[in-house]
């Protein structure tokens, strides 16, 4: 009786350190909201939008920016916005819609009637990347906006140093975030949720919103695919996976 019941003591000891352990792990190991490359799986908008006030996007006012960075080279520019709405409740935006037009992407570090424009602008619109014959819209679909916590510690993603590596999220970020938004971003027919800090402001009758952060572009399938050539799979290598994004939104309230 005695040696079983210290039998049992020690395997319930040895239960609890094992638990405690996992716990200890999934806690270091877990990326908290803010860091960098925050993906997930598509959310679902559970507010009730109907009853909010609405902001139509004004085009006019409205850009999203965009730098694609290789070792040897960096390229930036922006891309047009077909239209957009964000709907608000209780002094707080609960919902809203980006339409990403894909084929108005524009390099500005490149003249446009170079040859050199025409060609990276191709290549982007091609099966390669942006595909944009069969995915001409992309897609940003606000799900939920919270006060951005200024004690979490912003993890960068490391990428192999070059004079052009792209800048990291700590460098490239908005200077003082007053929110943390979660969307689901849809490139490619490819939807997943994604999560960065954001200026948000309301002021006479608009919304004003800029956000800087950084996608991975493979997370959308934005690279060479498996039936490409092994010499354009090598080029591949030697394009970095980050992309700067930026978002600088006007929104004017419906009457």
């Amino acid at each position: 009786m005695f040696l079983n019941n210290l039998l049992n003591i020690r395997m319930i000891k040895t239960n609890i350190f094992l638990l405690s352990l996992s716990l200890f792990v999934i806690s270091c190991t877990k990326k908290p909201a803010g860091t960098d490359s925050v993906v997930g799986e598509p959310q679902e908008n559970t507010a009730d939008i109907d009853s909010g006030t609405k902001y139509e996007l004004d085009l006019s006012s409205s850009v999203i920016t965009w730098i694609g960075s290789r070792p040897v080279k960096q390229h930036n520019g922006t891309i047009g916005i077909k239209e957009g709405f964000l709907v608000s409740k209780d002094s707080s935006l609960v919902a809203g819609e980006i339409l990403i037009d894909v084929p108005s992407l524009d390099i500005k570090d490149l003249k446009k009637d170079s040859e050199n424009y025409e060609k990276l602008k191709n290549h982007l619109m091609s099966e390669d990347f942006f595909h944009a014959d069969s995915f001409p819209v992309a897609r940003f679909e606000l799900i939920t906006l919270v006060p951005y916590d200024s004690m979490i510690k912003i993890v960068d993603k490391e990428e192999f140093p070059s004079e052009n590596s792209p800048a990291l999220l700590s460098e490239f970020m908005v200077k003082e975030p007053t929110h943390s938004v979660t969307g689901n971003l849809t490139i490619r027919g490819i939807t997943k949720s994604i999560t960065f800090p954001a200026t948000i402001l309301f002021r006479n009758n608009k919304v004003y919103a800029e956000a800087k952060f950084n996608i991975d572009r493979t997370e959308w399938n934005v690279k060479y695919d498996d039936e490409s050539s092994v010499i354009d799979k090598a080029k591949d290598k030697f394009i970095y996976n980050t992309v700067n994004v930026g978002f600088s939104l006007q929104a004017i309230r419906e009457e």
